[in-house]
């Protein structure tokens, strides 16, 4: 809904459309293509979630979990290519209404997607590119040390804006092609949301 509390355009549509949410216009399972292309869609959500027959088949598949509890060889065994080429993260804190505290917890979110994505070696010295090579020679030999994102992936995270937004956004790029900050139509005029989307993982970042 929007700022006010009345339901907007979105939100309307995805009511009529039988989604789970007006979230579903910001991402959609549709992006797989006929089923004869494959594929395979993970929801991991702290809630229940019930796919929706009519806009999805059977190559989605949503598990009820704390995606950041469970140990990343888990999540990539969920994959029959051991690895994603997409994640896309929509995480978000509890809304406290406190501005400062709301956007510290939702960068912590982000970097803990991060870390899910690309691994903690990656993320030791996300500013040097070759300290980045360096790092993961030495954690190929733990597996949930590295991420679940395959190499050439793409990684998306929601975050609340703040200042620090672009500071994640610095530490992101080493460690992809492109990364850039995106506001969706889909999001509410009210919303502080803003999306900061990862294109091509680099070799570096071994999966």
């Amino acid at each position: 809904m929007s700022g006010a509390g009345k339901p907007d355009f979105f939100y309307r549509e995805a009511q009529r459309l039988g989604y789970v949410a007006r979230s579903a216009f910001k991402v959609a399972c549709q992006s797989l293509g006929p089923i004869k292309n494959g594929g395979l869609v993970v929801g991991i959500d702290l809630k229940k979630v019930k796919v929706p027959a009519m806009h999805c088949d059977s190559r989605v598949q949503t598990l009820c979990a704390d995606v950041m509890k469970l140990p990343k060889t888990s999540v990539r065994e969920l994959s029959p290519q051991k690895g994603f080429s997409v994640i896309l993260s929509d995480m978000c804190p509890l809304v406290s209404g406190i501005a400062s505290k709301d956007a510290a917890l939702s960068l912590e979110l982000g970097m803990q997607a991060l870390d899910l994505a690309v691994g903690e070696a990656a993320l030791a010295n996300p500013n040097n590119v070759t300290q980045v090579e360096e790092s993961l020679v030495g954690a190929t030999t733990s597996s949930d040390v590295n991420g679940v994102l395959k190499r050439g992936g793409h990684l998306v995270i929601k975050l609340l804006e703040s200042e620090d937004v672009q500071d994640f956004n610095r530490i992101c790029k080493p460690l992809f092609r492109k990364a850039s900050l995106l506001r969706p139509k889909a999001t509410r005029s009210s919303s502080r949301e803003i999306y900061l989307i990862c294109q091509g993982l680099q070799s570096q970042a071994r999966t």
